[in-house]
């Protein structure tokens, strides 16, 4: 027996079921790819902004550590020479030898405000960060930054110059090394707050840091040359100096 089996009438071609059908597997298909397409192109913007969120945030936290690590250079130069002062004050004697050293411990701040001015300035990297805690953390740490350098830095080089505390035992003696000791511990303490808490805010870890600072120091790397010659200008300076002394005490 031959048994013939019909396509139902409805699914032929050109019916209306089949149209439909068709119409609703493309209309899917488009759907799928437009999808597709548009979530491919969201992903790879997401990437994009957090790589570049990423990138501002090191370099401000890396300008950050760098100038604490000046400041705390700084800081500790004032105690230095609020000690040696100290062991003048005890024995006098000491003066002519001793007051080189104190000198050579001004209290200098390195820093560039580039970091600053690109991150303050721009409201676009402001914004890919998109974070208002960091953002106000980070002000806040430039301006204590800035009244570091007014108030503790350029003041005792100001007046070292105006009262020449170095040139008589008398004005060594005299010049406020306590005060500003004071100051400056609580200033670094300030900015070393600052710090910790914008670092742990954006889970950026030491590892991190390090990375990034080998990366900047390869590039900002200065030549043995140049620090053999600023070491020998130094040197230079220290013994003029002392050759002075002498000839001005006999």
């Amino acid at each position: 027996m031959n048994i013939k089996l019909h396509t139902p009438q409805s699914l032929k071609n050109g019916s209306g079921m089949n149209s439909k059908k068709q119409f609703f597997l493309s209309l899917l298909a488009t759907t799928v790819s437009i999808a597709l397409t548009f979530g491919t192109a969201a992903i790879v913007d997401y990437c994009k902004k957090q790589k570049e969120k990423h990138e501002i945030v090191m370099m401000v936290i890396y300008d950050m550590l760098s100038s604490l690590e000046s400041i705390d250079r700084a800081d500790s130069n004032i105690r230095k020479s609020m000690q040696l002062q100290q062991q003048i004050a005890e024995n006098p004697a000491l003066f002519d030898s001793l007051r080189y050293q104190i000198s050579f411990l001004m209290p200098t701040v390195e820093y560039t405000e580039t970091t600053e001015r690109i991150f303050s300035s721009s409201i676009e990297s402001i914004n890919t960060v998109s974070n208002v805690l960091f953002t106000e953390n980070v002000a806040e740490f430039y301006h204590v930054r800035r009244l570091y350098k007014t108030t503790i830095s350029d003041s005792v080089y100001a007046e070292a110059l105006r009262s020449h505390p170095f040139s008589t035992l008398e004005e060594t003696l005299n010049f406020d090394y306590c005060e500003y000791a004071l100051l400056s511990n609580e200033f670094t303490v300030i900015l070393r707050r600052l710090f910790l808490q914008t670092k742990r805010m954006m889970d950026v870890t030491d590892e991190e840091i390090e990375a990034y600072r080998k990366e900047r120091k390869q590039m900002d790397k200065v030549s043995p040359a140049e620090e053999a010659f600023k070491d020998s200008v130094r040197t230079d300076v220290m013994r003029l100096q002392q050759k002075i002394t002498g000839a001005n005490n006999k």
